[in-house]
């Protein structure tokens, strides 16, 4: 089946549906840095590096090019809905993130289409916007006759074997109607233990990092013994692994952070720290899950991202593995441009699971 992956990041949706089997025809990423990750990793994807408003208004994307859509416009895009006024909703300059992902889902007219986004959408604006979207997927005037059948969940990475307390929305639209969505969730999850039995087991921090050797000033390190199950899903062939660099953190910072003990932050320090992050100055726990990877897991005042022994935050290959990519997706840019790309991406093990789940939806129209 065919994809186009909106709002592609640096690939994380795209790789479990390629995982399962999918060919991604087209990807959009605005970011040119975040872009050329994606592109570097697969070379064989078009990769189109533009503001998805071109690519849209553009003429770019025809009906039937793709079966499947995915993808998350971003949060930041949205705004407040109104009092149920649909035209005034979907032509505000502010929401243009969501109209265009929309805009290419009406003029494919993909059998269905997944949309990742932050939990806190469903309740933004008393969820005026959440209804609004739904809103808009499911009339029938708006979508020319062809409405969509939304089903949507939050979902959290530690259900799917991922070491993170990582909530996010996942709404589904399908032209199939009549559908057990749940009991095709259940399926899914029964067909993917048939490949992977421990692929939903809880996972901890160790689990996830606990093989990776010290860090190197070039990142790249020997490609290490898998030690259980979850290192083993991510493991690769390669001889080397990159990516393995720590941040380079002022004195006072590194003195912090020897002050706390794992499961402690900045509270237990004696001094003064002002921080918008409950977690800041967070250091980890070997035998729990690790907090939300964010875009700032590069700075101890960011959240809960010390090293459970060692005074320095996650490197970007320990993040990585966190966020359940394989040991061979490599990151590349600065230190800011890694980091966004591994705190903004959904989690592949996530991802293949949706890529499964849309598998068994379709064969529902067989």
């Amino acid at each position: 089946m065919n994809v186009i992956d909106l709002f592609a990041g640096c690939g994380g949706l795209s790789l479990g549906f390629l995982q399962a089997g999918y060919s991604i025809n087209k990807a959009v990423e605005f970011d040119s840095a975040i872009a050329n990750t994606y592109k570097i990793n697969h070379p064989e994807i078009d990769v189109l590096v533009d503001d998805i408003k071109n690519i849209d208004t553009a003429g770019v994307f025809k009906l039937g090019d793709a079966e499947v859509i995915i993808g998350g416009p971003p949060c930041q895009g949205f705004s407040m809905a109104g009092a149920r006024i649909r035209q005034g909703f979907i032509d505000d300059p502010r929401n243009y993130l969501f109209k265009h992902y929309y805009n290419v889902v009406r003029t494919v007219k993909p059998k269905i289409f997944v949309m990742e986004n932050v939990k806190g959408m469903q309740t933004m604006q008393k969820g005026k916007i959440f209804d609004e979207i739904i809103s808009i997927f499911s009339d029938e005037e708006l979508n020319e006759g062809a409405p969509y059948n939304i089903f949507h969940k939050i979902v959290k990475a530690v259900d799917f074997g991922i070491p993170q307390k990582r909530e996010r929305l996942i709404i589904i639209g399908t032209t199939i109607m009549d559908l057990d969505f749940e009991g095709i969730w259940e399926e899914t999850k029964k067909s993917i233990l048939l490949d992977y039995p421990d692929y939903f087991e809880p996972t901890t921090v160790r689990d996830a990092i606990g093989n990776l050797p010290v860090v190197t000033e070039s990142g790249v390190i020997p490609n290490p013994i898998p030690q259980n199950q979850y290192q083993r899903y991510l493991a690769c062939d390669n001889v080397k692994l990159t990516n393995h660099t720590q941040s380079h953190h002022s004195k006072k910072a590194i003195e912090r952070m020897h002050k706390i003990d794992n499961g402690q932050n900045y509270t237990y320090l004696d001094e003064e720290i002002n921080s918008v992050h409950s977690g800041s100055y967070g250091r980890l726990v070997w035998d729990e899950p690790a907090a939300t990877i964010t875009t700032r897991f590069d700075t101890p005042a960011g959240g809960r991202f010390i090293h459970p022994d060692e005074d320095r935050t996650l490197s970007p290959r320990e993040a990585a593995r966190i966020q359940s990519f394989p040991d061979g997706f490599v990151f590349y840019g600065t230190r800011r441009e890694i980091s966004r790309q591994i705190g903004n991406a959904v989690p592949p093990k996530i991802s293949y699971f949706l890529a499964r789940y849309v598998q068994k939806i379709l064969e529902q129209e067989e």
